[in-house]
């Protein structure tokens, strides 16, 4: 299994794909990511464009179909790409995995579309609604870190009524 610090890398590298798609930045973001994913072989490059190109398509199509397939659409490739980015790192050796990881960010730091979402360390990072809500004396919350205790209300002291 990934470190935390990879698998966020590897969400990033999602949500740059998808956020790309369809705009100025995407040829340069394409060809950087095949380039990454083909690692100097020539069909393995163009294998990953393809796929590319049927993402962009593919979520094209969802943006003409209306916002709520847009978003399960851009949500649905976020992930596949997140998957493949962990599953790339996760097939390598340290040495390697160390080396791709700062390939990944560089090609990031040079391609990604700015204005994405981001979050710190334990943080949550949204882009569209988000909705945490708590009802019938339970706790809503999007990352914890230590305990968490529910107690119910007070008693009411008898003689105030």
């Amino acid at each position: 299994m990934l470190e935390q610090a990879l698998m966020a890398l590897a969400g990033a590298g999602g949500v740059a794909v998808v956020q790309a798609a369809g705009t100025d930045a995407w040829a340069g973001l394409r060809q950087a990511v095949a380039q990454w994913f083909g690692r100097g072989d020539e069909q393995l490059e163009q294998a990953e464009l393809e796929r590319l190109d049927r993402t962009a398509a593919e979520l094209a199509a969802a943006q003409d179909d209306g916002e709520a397939n847009a978003e399960l659409a851009r949500a649905r490739h976020d992930a596949v790409w997140q998957s493949r980015i962990e599953d790339r790192l996760g097939g390598l050796s340290e040495e390697e995995r160390n080396d791709a990881a700062d390939a990944l960010r560089d090609l990031l730091r040079r391609h990604a579309p700015s204005g994405g979402v981001a979050g710190g360390t334990g943080g949550i990072a949204v882009q569209g609604d988000l909705r945490i809500q708590a009802d019938r004396g339970s706790v809503a919350f999007g990352v914890a870190h230590g305990d968490v205790t529910i107690s119910g209300p007070p008693t009411p002291d008898p003689t105030q009524g």
